[in-house]
C-alpha cells in the first residue's frame, strides 16, 4: 500500500525518508501520526493573584483532571501562606502529583506517574475494594450494635476520591491520545461507560458515609437492626458480581446480579409495606432503608452498562 503525505504536515514534522509513522485503522478511519515512545508533556501557567472569585485549589484540580502534566502557578507577588497549605494539600487529594520547585512567587508541580503503567480496570477495582470495606463495617456495625468502625468511614471515602480523579484524567488523556486507547484495549464507547461507572462508584462512597452518619445518631431497636441486616448482607455480594461483570464484560455475570438485586429490592419494599401499614412508624429506619436502596440502585446502575452479546 501506497500512501502519500501531505508535504506541509511532513516539514511540520521535520520528518525525512528513513522516518517512521503509526497507523491506526478502524472500521470507518485510517490515522497517521508520528511515531513517539512516549506523548509529549502538557503544560499550564496558572497567573497569581487569580481573580476574583477563583481560588487556587479548583485551577489545579481542573489542570489535572484535563491531563495537565506540568502546572506552574507564577506569581506577580508572594503567595500567600494559605494558598501555599491550600496548594500542598491538592497533592495529597491527586495521585501523582508533586512539587518539583517553589520559591516565593512560584510554584510548580508535576504528574510525576506513567499513564501506561496504570490501567481503569485497576483503578475502578480499587474504588470499589474501599467502598465494599466501608459497606462491610455498616453491616457489621448493624449485626453488632457496635458503631465504633463507622466513624472512620468518612476518612476512607477521600481514596474513593483521589482515585476517582486519577481515573477520569486517565479517560480523558485516553480521549485524547488514542496510544493509550489501543495500550489498555478500550474502545471510545469503553472510555465513556468506564467513565460513567467511575462516577456512580465515586456517588456510592459518598452514599456509604452519610449512611454510616446516619446510623451513628439513630437509636434502633435489635428488632430492626435485624430487618435492616437481612437484606444488607447480600448487597455485598451483589457490588461485587456487578463490578466484576463489568470489568470483564461478563453478561452472565451481570445477569446474575440484576437476580439477585431484583431480590433483594423484593425483599426491601415488603418490609417497606408491612411498616406503612401501621398507624406509627419509625422515620429513621426509612431514612436508613432509603439509603441502602440508593446504594443498591448504584450497582444496577453499573450492571446495566455490561453489554449484551449478539449473534
Amino acid at each position: 500500500m501506497l500512501v502519500s503525505l501531505p508535504k506541509e504536515w511532513i516539514d511540520a514534522n521535520k520528518l525525512d525518508k528513513s522516518a517512521q509513522v503509526e497507523i491506526e485503522t478502524t472500521q470507518n478511519n485510517l490515522s497517521i501520526r508520528i511515531q513517539q515512545s512516549k506523548r509529549p508533556s502538557k503544560e499550564i501557567e496558572i497567573s497569581y493573584p487569580l481573580p476574583k472569585g477563583e481560588s487556587i485549589v479548583p485551577n489545579i484540580t481542573g489542570a489535572y483532571l484535563l491531563g495537565y502534566d506540568i502546572i506552574k502557578i507564577i506569581g506577580k507577588s508572594p503567595i500567600s501562606v494559605t494558598d501555599r497549605e491550600n496548594v500542598r494539600g491538592s497533592m495529597r487529594r491527586l495521585v501523582g502529583m508533586e512539587i518539583v520547585d517553589e520559591d516565593a512567587t512560584n510554584i510548580s508541580v508535576q504528574f510525576l506517574l506513567d499513564e501506561t503503567s496504570v490501567n481503569p480496570q485497576k483503578i475502578l477495582k480499587r474504588m470499589s475494594s474501599i467502598a465494599l470495606g466501608m459497606f462491610s463495617d455498616v453491616v457489621l456495625s448493624l449485626e453488632s450494635g457496635d458503631k465504633t468502625n463507622l466513624e472512620t468511614i468518612a476518612n476512607r471515602d477521600a481514596e474513593i476520591n483521589r482515585q476517582y480523579f486519577l481515573l477520569v484524567r486517565l479517560i480523558r488523556s485516553t480521549i485524547m491520545d488514542t496510544r493509550l486507547a489501543g495500550i489498555f484495549n478500550l474502545e471510545n464507547i469503553d472510555i465513556l461507560d468506564y467513565r460513567i461507572a467511575a462516577n456512580t462508584l465515586e456517588i456510592a462512597g459518598d452514599t456509604v458515609v452519610e449512611l454510616s452518619q446516619l446510623l451513628m445518631k439513630s437509636n434502633l431497636t435489635k428488632s430492626e437492626q435485624k430487618k435492616i441486616h437481612n437484606f444488607a448482607k447480600d448487597i455485598e455480594e451483589i457490588q461485587i458480581k456487578s463490578i466484576d461483570s463489568f470489568i470483564s464484560n461478563d453478561r452472565a455475570l451481570a445477569i446474575n446480579a440484576i437476580a439477585l438485586q431484583r431480590s433483594n429490592a423484593k425483599m426491601i419494599s415488603k418490609i417497606r409495606s408491612s411498616l406503612e401499614s401501621k398507624k406509627q412508624f419509625p422515620l429513621a429506619f426509612f431514612d436508613l432503608v432509603y439509603m441502602f436502596e440508593k446504594i443498591l440502585q448504584s450497582w444496577s446502575d453499573i450492571t446495566d452498562l455490561v453489554k449484551p452479546s449478539y449473534q
